[in-house]
């Protein structure tokens, strides 16, 4: 039972978070099923090539709903709503302005996506109809990114829920429409999760008119208009899009190495990432709830709420984490029987499960920190935190496979969790010099 306020904030602003993010693998799998009854496997190939290129291609501008999550929190607790309604409105041009840029570089861009993918030449093909289709939502998706995080900064995290429900509805009922009803193939799971982006932004743009009402003050015409009002914004956002890119990287580069080592380790390693996926959905929940309710406290010069906001998330944090090593631990070998019925991957899956019972325990921390800087718009540390993770990552990735007689597997999960260990440890520390020496003193959020 939930006495303490605190913990009960930060639960009501998770909870809606970690169901919506429960919904992501439920359109896969509906994509998945329904491009799988095809007569042909090249339709499920070439729609599995063009999902991975555009979810790489998204997150990537993931900072557009993080930046604006941080310093919407901050102005939401100053009680300044004109900046509030500013905010929206950067995010939005920004997101358009990105959004376009896509669409008009779309065909080098999808080309050299789909080449580093490296898939078969008709799953390519197919990939390439596939993507030129759905980057066409791309203005619809990066402005819901926006939406989202002005709408988090505020501490309304239901629309999320409500938003990413209507958009699974919308493209799973299009996806049965489109391919089962009127035949379509790959390209009707494309236009599916293009219309679903659409309405999505219908539903988002809605919500927001009416959240619009309820602020005071006014947008100011020069503060949208005037490149140079941007500038908090585009720091922000540069420091967020550099780290998601070597985050990105980091994540390429342990599949690549497992591919090196064949087929069977490539399987096994993308079943255990998926346990690293189910302890994020909690994980990322509360770490948004902290993005919120931190932002908010430091724009409210309340540092007692800073402390007792970030007390909870750590609660709450670590409890996630505990349960997901003892669910690894009791039931690790029945989620991988689950997730592949193939003897070789389910053998190797297991011989490296150790290591996601491990996981939890080091990864926890980043998770946390990353939504105690971002409220905190602290960017640039969590920037300069991956990059010391990839510093160590690497050259130790490199040891563990070139000294002896290499450690294989075992080297390249020793190296990934390092990397994970080492962020934690980079962000812990910042959190306890800025903490014992800014924070406590009101001084700048922005480090």
């Amino acid at each position: 039972m939930i006495i303490n306020p605190s913990d009960k904030r930060v639960w009501l602003l998770a909870w809606p978070i970690i169901l919506s993010n429960i919904t992501v693998p439920l359109l896969g799998l509906v994509d998945t099923a329904v491009v799988g009854h095809l007569p042909d496997s090249r339709y499920l190939a070439g729609v599995t090539l063009g999902a991975t290129l555009f979810s790489f291609l998204y997150w990537g501008f993931g900072f557009l709903r993080m930046g604006t999550t941080g310093l919407t929190s901050q102005a939401a607790g100053r009680e300044d709503d004109t900046t509030v309604r500013n905010l929206l409105g950067q995010a939005l041009i920004m997101a358009l302005v990105i959004g376009v840029l896509l669409i008009l570089f779309s065909t080098p861009l999808i080309a050299l996506g789909l080449w580093l993918l490296d898939g078969s030449a008709e799953a390519t093909r197919l990939a390439g109809e596939y993507a030129g289709i759905r980057i066409l939502s791309a203005p619809a998706v990066l402005a819901n990114y926006a939406i989202l995080g002005w709408f988090l900064g505020q501490q309304n995290s239901r629309v999320t829920l409500l938003i990413m429900v209507t958009t699974n509805s919308v493209n799973i009922v299009l996806d049965l429409l489109f391919v089962v009803g009127l035949g379509m193939t790959s390209n009707g799971v494309a236009w599916a999760t293009v219309i679903a982006d659409y309405t999505a932004l219908a539903l988002g743009l809605t919500l927001v008119a009416r959240q619009l009402r309820r602020l005071e003050g006014h947008f100011l015409r020069e503060q949208l208009m005037k490149l140079k009002a941007y500038q908090q914004l585009f720091q922000v956002n540069a420091h967020l899009f550099l780290r998601t890119l070597g985050l990105l990287f980091a994540m390429a580069f342990f599949t690549a190495q497992g591919a090196s080592q064949g087929d069977v380790v490539l399987a096994a390693n993308a079943v255990l990432l998926q346990f690293i996926m189910l302890t994020s959905y909690g994980l990322d929940g509360f770490a948004h709830a902290a993005e919120a309710l931190i932002g908010r406290a430091i724009g409210r010069r309340s540092w007692q709420e800073f402390g007792e906001y970030v007390r909870a998330a750590t609660r709450f944090s670590l409890l996630t984490a505990g349960a997901a090593m003892l669910v690894f631990a009791l039931g690790g070998n029945a989620l991988i029987a689950l997730l592949t019925d193939l003897p070789a991957v389910r053998d190797t899956a297991a011989e490296f499960m150790p290591w996601m019972i491990l996981m939890p325990a080091l990864a926890v921390w980043s998770y946390l920190l990353d939504g105690v800087f971002i409220g905190a718009t602290a960017t640039r540390e969590m920037r300069n935190s991956i990059f010391v993770g990839l510093a160590v990552y690497l050259p130790l990735w490199w040891l563990t496979q070139n000294i002896g007689a290499g450690m294989g597997n075992h080297g390249l999960w020793l190296a990934f969790t390092t990397f994970m260990l080492v962020r934690s440890l980079t962000l812990g520390g910042y959190y306890l010099y800025y903490r014992r020496h800014y924070w406590h003193r009101g001084a700048t959020a922005t480090i």
